[in-house]
C-alpha cells in the first residue's frame, strides 16, 4: 500500500525557517514526481515545489523561489522541503504527494494528477 507521511510542521516567526520531511513507501519512488502542496483556509490547494524521482529535476512556484529548496534521497525514499525567510502568507497545511506525471505539469494541477497524498502538516507563520 502506497503511503506518504509528512513531518516537521509547526509555529515559526516571520523570517524564520522550517524543514518539512516526507517519507514514502509502497511504490517505486524513482518512477514518480514528488511534490509539496499547500492549502490555506478558504483557498485552493496550490503547488509549492516538485522534484522528479528519476532525475532530480525541480520546479518551484514563483512565490517561493529563492526561499524554499526541495531535495530528495532516493535510497531513503524521502523528500525534504527547506523553507527559509518564511512569510505570513506561507501559513497553510502542507501536503506531500506523488504523481506519475512530470513536475512541470504536476505542480500546476495537483488535484487532477496526484496518485497519492500524505495527510498534511500545519505550518503557521506568526508576526
Amino acid at each position: 500500500e502506497a503511503q506518504l507521511v509528512e513531518s516537521g510542521g509547526g509555529l515559526v516567526q516571520a523570517g524564520g525557517s522550517l524543514r518539512l520531511s516526507c517519507t514514502a513507501s509502497g511504490f517505486s519512488f524513482d518512477e514518480y514526481a514528488i511534490g509539496w502542496f499547500r492549502q490555506a483556509p478558504g483557498k485552493e490547494r496550490e503547488g509549492v515545489a516538485c522534484i522528479s524521482g528519476s532525475d532530480g529535476s525541480t520546479n518551484y512556484a514563483y512565490s517561493v523561489k529563492g526561499r524554499f529548496t526541495i531535495s530528495s534521497d532516493n535510497a531513503k525514499m524521502t523528500v525534504d522541503l527547506q523553507m527559509n525567510n518564511l512569510k505570513l502568507e506561507d501559513t497553510a497545511v502542507y501536503y506531500c504527494a506523488a504523481s506519475q506525471y512530470y513536475c512541470s505539469a504536476y505542480i500546476n494541477h495537483p488535484r487532477l494528477l496526484t496518485n497519492y497524498w500524505g495527510q498534511g502538516t500545519q505550518v503557521t507563520v506568526s508576526s
